[in-house]
């Protein structure tokens, strides 16, 4: 068969072909570092989608960007005369699409939210796979490399960093009780931790008052751990039922 024909399989291998490839990894090497700085921001103050995740969506868009300037180089740089499409409309519905199954992946309990990188890292295989589609080869495998690496190094870069771990706490109160935001802010502050502004939530149940917040510390060293504060705050009058978890992302 022609298509299988040793010219036509080296073409996605050739010279200017390999080039485009190496032009479009250092956008994708750019974007990675733009894209970490930004999530380490947001890691710092202790909010759900960190440095992983904004490193794998940041690299993933500029992969898509970048190859969509380099259309003479899809396919080995060969013209299918049987074409009856345009890839970029079929490219924009895989992105959309995925973008659904991402956002299945992503889950909510109270003030926790999990799922985040799992969904980013969903988005990259896309933009992997489209790499691959349109024959990026070795752009699509160093994307490859760099998500793997971002998934399973940046993680301890975060822990290295300075950093404000992020505490969600859920208090139940006594039936009637009025308990005082003040005295609660006391009891946080005391352990090395503040109440994170606009995380603050108040539920009414059977009456009984139900207080849900975020705890971020004043820094990575300040904070007690998480049993010392529960106790702390097991002590504050009318508090009947407390839970305390890590806020992850």
């Amino acid at each position: 068969m022609n298509e299988l024909s040793f010219a036509n399989l080296s073409a996605y291998w050739s010279a200017p072909e390999v080039a485009t490839n190496i032009i479009v990894f250092f956008n994708l090497f750019g974007a990675l570092i733009l894209g970490l700085i930004v999530g380490y921001e947001r890691s710092y103050h202790g909010r759900a989608a960190g440095m992983r995740t904004y490193g794998l969506v940041c690299m993933a868009a500029a992969a898509l960007t970048a190859i969509a300037g380099y259309p003479s180089f899809w396919y080995g740089g060969q013209v299918n005369t049987y074409l009856a499409g345009d890839p970029t409309r079929v490219i924009q519905g895989i992105v959309t699409g995925i973008g659904f199954l991402g956002a299945g992946v992503i889950m909510r309990d109270g003030l926790n939210i999990s799922g985040l990188t799992t969904a980013a890292s969903i988005w990259t295989c896309a933009a992997i796979g489209i790499m691959v589609g349109v024959g990026f080869y070795a752009s699509a495998i160093l994307l490859t490399m760099l998500s793997a690496m971002s998934m399973m190094w940046i993680s301890r870069l975060e822990n290295w960093l300075p950093s404000r771990p992020a505490i969600a706490i859920s208090l139940e109160f006594e039936k009637n009780f009025v308990p005082q935001e003040n005295t609660l802010r006391d009891v946080v502050h005391s352990h090395g931790y503040e109440v994170a502004t606009g995380s603050f939530s108040i539920r009414s149940n059977n009456e009984k008052l139900e207080w849900h917040f975020v705890a971020i510390a004043f820094n990575k060293n300040s904070g007690v751990a998480m049993n010392e504060l529960a106790s702390g705050l097991s002590t504050l009058q009318g508090v009947e039922d407390f839970s305390l978890s890590h806020a992850r992302n």
